[in-house]
């Protein structure tokens, strides 16, 4: 008897804190029909490039994430043959990685901006993305011997995105102005799973308890709509307490939960199911 083939998912093109990718069996089966799929949290995009909805509002507050995006989205080729000439042996090292990122962080060329944003994505410490109070992109060099450059992924990309709009705003926005049809999926930076435990700023600013409530909030309200709203976060007794009117699903994830990548350890993770009476 013959094994059923296990269903082989899409690759973002992006490295990002919080990737989705090896926990989409756990998400994919949570979230229900609809017209529509809404993330607020854009991340890598693991969960549109791996649905299979008629449409998708992506959004996030990170600028240079949507910037990105949206020129991925509008030139295709052209953009992905541009990009690809600053991956370079040349290029793979401290002294250019930090020549580049200045020249990132000084640019107003939309279209170079998202070019050097993939570069630094690709060439910086551990695919970080992090800011410095003045909005500058500020993530060391990473030593990597080869940085992959991700053709194939940012092909595919560009043709699920025509289904997709890509705004720069706030979850808050994004989740209230959700059509009838829509369904919501959240993947917020998430709670510490202690008191000395830190996690990734997405964007210049951290995302705080009240920001953590504030979602919880509005993702009964938007339940309360009609729209079902999916959210992903740590298992802590605050995030049990915030999401106590959602079904909640529990997981583990094998993960570094620590800036030294080699301590690893078993994550406890939940998903917070609104769903309408």
């Amino acid at each position: 008897m013959t094994k059923p083939q296990q269903r082989r998912f899409n690759r973002p093109f992006l490295k990002w804190a919080g990737n989705k990718y090896r926990v989409l069996k756990q998400i994919l089966p949570q979230l229900p029909p609809g017209e529509c799929l809404i993330e607020p949290f854009a991340g890598s995009c693991a969960v549109f490039l791996n649905t299979d909805y008629p449409r998708y509002l992506i959004s996030d507050i990170n600028p240079d994430l949507i910037r990105l995006y949206q020129i991925l989205k509008q030139e295709g080729e052209p953009f992905i043959r541009y990009a690809r000439k600053l991956f370079t042996s040349h290029n793979n090292s401290e002294e250019r990685y930090y020549r580049l990122r200045g020249r990132f962080n000084d640019s107003s060329d939309e279209v170079e901006k998202a070019a050097l944003f993939l570069y630094l994505n690709r060439h910086g410490y551990n695919g970080l993305c992090r800011y410095n109070n003045a909005h500058q992109f500020n993530v060391p060099f990473g030593r990597y011997r080869r940085p992959y450059f991700p053709q194939r992924e940012m092909r595919q990309f560009h043709h699920k995105a025509q289904l997709a709009q890509f705004l720069c705003q706030d979850f808050t926005t994004t989740i209230s102005q959700a059509p009838a049809g829509s369904v919501i999926y959240a993947d917020p930076p998430y709670v510490p799973l202690n008191t000395t435990a830190s996690f990734t700023s997405y964007s210049s600013g951290g995302f705080t308890s009240g920001q953590q409530k504030r979602l919880a909030e509005i993702a009964e309200q938007a339940a309360q709509r009609g729209i079902p709203v999916l959210i992903s976060n740590h298992d802590t007794p605050f995030v049990r307490e915030i999401y106590r009117s959602a079904t909640l699903t529990k997981f583990k994830v094998r993960r570094s939960i620590s800036c030294n990548g080699q301590q690893r350890n078993d994550a406890a993770e939940l998903l917070g199911l609104f769903t309408p009476d």
